[in-house]
């Protein structure tokens, strides 16, 4: 696009330079104009290819350790006329493993993908003359978008509306007050960017007013874009617990070294040959390190994140998903969260009366009912349309409830504004509590409607009307109507006050809400959600504290968080000015004991996260608007309203409900700590059984015996019986008391004592039982056939069908594994994969003489079978005695829960 000034050009020209309409512009040429303009989105950063990430597959220590056997193999073979068949079979498995994980790691980058798409941005905008909601990216020059306060501007656009439009432009221009903005046209062709009032720019903020603008510039072409200075993607970070799998696998790589020159000099001391000593050292090796740890643990969370989406929490980036089972305190808002965000007005106060209203009854509108309904629908920026001959109402749920009351006594707002438009406002905001419109009345007179919290509203009035008069606001009016407010908040109801004043010519925005009329006020509830009881209740079964933080009155917060259970016996209610009034602290220790926060800005929430923290909790706070970024920013998990949060609360946050209901993040809790569980067993199943291989080959050579298992077993059984359970574990359903424990304490390293402990002791009973199996193959084997062979083929069969068996009591750390085997069936296809595959290269005698072993008798495959199914029992005797000597469960929890 041409370099055009913009902010120089009259509105009518910006116009016909964009070829647009004050309408903006049809969908047809939208389209169109993505492929002259391209997406409104930076040149992505060029990824890595099919065959680069293949090559990185092979630049581990132990692929180049596997590699060099290979060679040496392959040589070997060659000189003493044996062929390259054992360097062949390594190749292929490790060619193999570079596959898998090439396909694993293409689908944490897609699962990550996946995530900036969910996340992305979006935008109001007129499209062939409706407002609809669109990707920004979609954006092109010439589109029309709609400005409200708290979104993050999408693109460069030039003002054609502005109501009291302020734009924080500080990542753009450095200044750090708000602009005020303006759609006059300014004649002058040198004009700094911070200077340009009728010019929005990507990357500013509207904090306050609204308004619309022409998008002048998309992508690379914005002012923000030319210098490059933010690039909208979610880093591929590595998570707390991956940090820890790396430097776990580096410690027992340097573990496996150190035992591996062990093993291979004790094994020259012996008198064994040098080569075969090496491919010993090379087996132990493979056994000892559980490459699959980092891609499984990638694979679990990523599709984690996927299950997280499918229940309403988008998570944007992965560590989230590990300090979601950590949460100790939820601090949540009220309205619309923990309650279902449809107000409704159920009591009138007028003329000195309480109505309540009655779907059933009908109730005729005395003048002051009726001027009380009124004002509140001049003051209400809720849209109303017909669709299908059904009203449509759409905005705030406080404003809804107010066009829907007005629907119910025929006072329709499109004919009310057709008749009396609206000619200039003073936009609701939390420090003001009010909203003020001013209504043209015709023959230049003008009516000014205001509406807002009671306290600051009769502080704007000094009249009244009542019963069609309009008299002086005295004491004891102003006495009367707090004591209905406070009778109208003891039963929950939000309660919102009405105010008006004729005035002769159109007034100055100063004196809008000064020596106003009183009309009455209106009493509405927003019940709670049915789901938020059990919700509530399970926080308090999972050792989490449920906090009520809402801009409501006192005694209404109250009234919910004692209904809903959040506010129990001997728990405190504090209103921001209380908080205020604390040190940090007395704030500090009295933060356990307080469940409601009423009347709290957003400032104060970044205080209350922060004493939650110095006292070592892990805290989730919720929150929809733009001064709510700090708190979400600093939060442990910041979680923004998907509905009706703003684009800036979005960007802070870690995750974004999409439903903005409190029961999912409870959920999406619970589906944390069912990852982390998942993550665990995982590593509990690796571990112990790459320890029982190593068990095998360190006996093995400390007794002189021949080698039980060759590299190629410890490959094969490390790629097929190990990497499919592991990663099917993923799926593994949550244990039905994941959410009756204490959080997860991930601060603690992954092989604390206990868990130590419990590895270490499984994974000697698989040595045990393959060792077992390979002396017994020895012993059976008949005359004539090399029982070397024989028992390794019934060390490798056992190895491998044993830990297949096994991963049915990693599943559960204290249950019996026998309730729950059939509650993953992509577990149960996993092991029949790989049983299958080990019944190949047992059965099929090609494949006896590439993996160098025996063909089976039935006496010895019973053997097998007894062997491999032998963890099971043991395990659930264990498990049985532990139970009945460990009341508390402490071993059961691996060490991992607070």
């Amino acid at each position: 696009m041409k370099n055009v000034l913009f902010y120089n050009q009259s509105l009518d020209e910006v116009i016909e330079e964009l070829k647009t309409s004050y309408d903006g512009l049809t969908s047809q040429e939208a389209t169109s104009r993505i492929t002259q303009f391209g997406y409104n989105e930076f040149p992505k950063k060029k990824g890595r290819s099919l065959l680069a990430k293949f090559g990185d597959q092979f630049k581990s220590f132990m692929i180049v350790i596997l590699l060099i056997a290979a060679f040496i193999s392959g040589i070997t073979g060659y000189l003493q006329g044996e062929g390259f068949a054992d360097a062949i079979i390594i190749l292929a498995i490790v060619l193999l493993n570079a596959i898998i994980g090439l396909i694993q790691e293409n689908k944490a980058e897609q699962s990550l993908e996946s995530l900036v798409k969910m996340s992305a941005p979006k935008c109001k905008v007129l499209r062939d003359g409706q407002v609809v909601v669109i990707e920004s990216r979609l954006l092109v020059p010439g589109d029309v978008i709609i400005l409200e306060t708290g979104d993050l501007l999408p693109a460069d656009a030039r003002l054609i509306e502005a109501v009291n439009l302020k734009v924080q432009e500080a990542a753009l221009t450095g200044e750090s007050l708000p602009s005020e903005k303006t759609i006059e046209t300014i004649r002058k062709d040198e004009v700094s960017l911070g200077d340009r009032n009728n010019m929005v720019y990507s990357s500013g903020i509207v904090v306050y007013g609204r308004g619309a603008g022409i998008v002048t510039a998309t992508g690379i072409h914005t002012e923000v874009g030319k210098i490059a200075s933010m690039i909208q993607s979610v880093p591929n970070q590595k998570t707390p617990l991956q940090k820890k799998l790396d430097k776990l696998g580096k410690h027992l790589g340097l573990a496996a070294i150190i035992i591996c020159l062990l093993i291979f000099v004790v094994g020259l001391l012996y008198g064994n040959d040098l080569l075969t000593m090496f491919m010993i050292a090379v087996s132990l090796a493979a056994a000892a390190i559980p490459e699959g740890l980092p891609a499984v643990s990638t694979i679990v969370l990523a599709m984690g994140v996927q299950k997280l989406a499918k229940n309403h929490a988008i998570v944007k980036t992965l560590p989230s998903v590990e300090t979601l089972g950590s949460v100790t305190v939820i601090c949540s808002d009220k309205t619309g969260t923990l309650t279902q965000n449809k107000m409704t007005v159920v009591k009138l106060f007028a003329d000195d009366q309480v109505i309540a209203l009655s779907s059933k009854e009908e109730l005729i509108l005395s003048e002051t009912q009726k001027k009380l309904i009124q004002v509140s629908i001049f003051a209400n920026d809720a849209t109303l349309s017909i669709t299908d001959g059904k009203p449509i109402v759409n905005g705030d749920p406080t404003e809804t409830s107010l066009i829907d009351l007005g629907l119910k006594f025929k006072i329709n707002k499109n004919d009310l504004y057709h008749d009396f438009p609206r000619v200039d406002e003073i936009p609701f905001d939390s420090e003001r509590k009010l909203m003020t419109s001013v209504i043209d009345n015709g023959n230049n007179t003008y009516e000014v409607c205001t509406k807002g919290g009671l306290d600051e509203l009769l502080d704007c009035c000094d009249r009244i009307l009542d019963r069609g008069d309009i008299k002086t606001l005295t004491s004891q009016h102003k006495e009367q109507i707090k004591q209905i407010n406070n009778n109208l908040a003891k039963e929950a109801l939000r309660v919102l006050a009405m105010a008006y004043k004729p005035v002769d010519s159109k007034p100055m925005v100063n004196d809008l809400e000064k020596n106003l009329i009183f009309v009455g006020m209106v009493g509405m509830i927003d019940p709670p959600r049915p789901e938020i009881y059990d919700a509530v209740k399970t926080c308090r079964q999972a050792g989490i504290k449920p906090v009520m933080i809402t801009g409501d009155h006192k005694i209404t917060a109250m009234a919910i968080a004692k209904e809903l259970n959040i506010m129990q016996e001997g728990d405190l209610a504090l209103t921001g000015l209380e908080v205020e009034k604390l040190s940090d602290e007395e704030l500090r220790e009295k933060i356990h004991s307080i469940s409601v926060y009423a009347r709290v800005s957003p400032e104060l929430k970044v205080r209350i996260v922060k004493a939650f923290q110095v006292n070592g909790d892990i805290v989730a706070m919720t929150g929809d608007g733009v001064n709510d970024a700090p708190a979400l920013k600093l939060a442990d998990i910041g979680t923004a309203m998907g509905i009706t949060g703003t684009d800036v609360s979005k960007d802070a946050a870690d995750i974004v409900l999409t439903d903005d209901n409190f029961s999912t993040i409870v959920t999406a809790v619970g589906e944390g700590r069912r990852i982390y569980d998942n993550i665990m067993k995982a590593i509990e199943f690796l571990l112990s059984t790459n320890i029982g291989e190593l068990f095998v080959l360190f006996i093995a050579v400390i007794a002189n015996w021949a080698t039980p298992l060759l590299p190629i077993h410890i490959l094969w059984i490390n790629l097929v019986t190990d990497s499919l359970p592991a990663l099917a574990l993923a799926v593994d359903p949550a244990d039905k008391d994941i959410m009756k424990r204490k959080p997860t304490n991930t601060k603690k390293a992954i092989l604390n004592k206990n868990f130590s402990i419990l590895i270490l002791l499984q994974g000697f009973m698989i040595g045990a039982l393959a060792l077992s199996a390979y002396q017994i193959g020895l012993r059976t084997t008949p005359a004539g056939f090399d029982a070397i062979e024989s028992g390794r083929a019934m060390c490798f069969a056992v190895l491998a069908f044993a830990q297949l068996i096994h991963v049915f009591n990693i599943r559960s750390a204290s249950k019996s594994a026998i309730t729950n085997i059939f509650t993953n069936k992509v577990l149960l296809l996993a092991i029949a994969i790989s049983a299958g595959l080990m019944m190949m290269v047992i059965e099929i005698p090609y494949l006896h003489d590439l993996f160098h072993i025996a063909n089976l008798s039935s006496s010895q495959w019973l053997w097998v079978v007894l062997l491999s199914i032998a963890p099971l029992p043991i395990i659930e005797s264990a498990k049985l005695i532990i139970r009945l000597f460990d009341k508390n469960g402490k071993f059961f929890d691996r060490g991992h829960h607070e």
